[in-house]
């Protein structure tokens, strides 16, 4: 009896330290099948709920969310988190980052991005080209001639030719004007008188004749 107890012992602590075996990897996996992070975004907010996490109060694990490099979450929690932020109003898509830091092993850890699209409406406006404005050209003024135009080639001014003759003295005596002039006596002068004294004899001797002649017909 004492052998076949013994015996029947064996097999039934190796089949407890089995069943102890299974009990351990099915409460292992019942513990990483807890963790629950969800987070969800849209164009105007994002949503972090985080479950199971264990620990029951004590904060011992971390949350941190980021929007575009800016910090809009770093917190730390126990057993669950749940937290909505709204997104401030954008034009340009937007990258969330978050970071789960779980207590019980870093196999339980969230490193994920999600995108923040632009909500409709909100789109940044498409510049509108300024066009280029036509310089205007003014006609150019037309000036009204006043008077005769004037040709712009100057008249020449006529010069003396060389061939035209040289002024020659006159030999004809200087009026009587111009000998009143002069102080000294002429060479000339007892000619002119003497013409003139045969000048007054002919012509007396002219009327002399003529009255003769008129006596003796009367």
């Amino acid at each position: 009896m004492t052998v076949f107890n013994r015996s029947l012992r064996r097999p039934g602590a190796l089949i407890a330290v089995a069943a102890a075996g299974v009990l351990g990897v099915g409460l292992s996996a019942g513990t990483a099948a807890a963790h629950t992070p969800n987070w969800t975004v849209s164009c105007s907010s994002v949503t972090v709920d985080l479950k199971s996490y264990g620990h029951g109060d004590d904060l011992v694990n971390e949350v941190s969310l980021t929007a575009d490099g800016a910090s809009l979450i770093s917190e730390k929690f126990g057993d669950k988190f749940n937290k909505t932020l709204a997104i401030a109003k954008h034009s340009k898509p937007v990258e969330l980052h978050l970071v789960v830091k779980a207590a019980d092993g870093g196999q339980y850890n969230v490193d994920e991005k999600k995108t923040s699209e632009v909500c409709p409406g909100d789109e940044e406006p498409t510049p509108t080209p300024t066009p280029t404005k036509t310089p205007e050209t003014t006609p150019p003024v037309t000036e009204t001639p006043s008077g005769t135009p004037t040709t712009g080639t100057p008249t020449p001014t006529e010069e003396p030719t060389s061939s035209s003759p040289a002024a020659v003295p006159s030999s004809q005596p200087s009026p009587a004007g111009d000998n009143l002039a002069e102080t000294g006596s002429s060479s000339s002068t007892p000619i002119i008188a003497g013409a003139a004294a045969v000048v007054l004899v002919a012509g007396a001797g002219i009327m002399w004749a003529a009255r003769k002649r008129r006596t003796a017909q009367g």
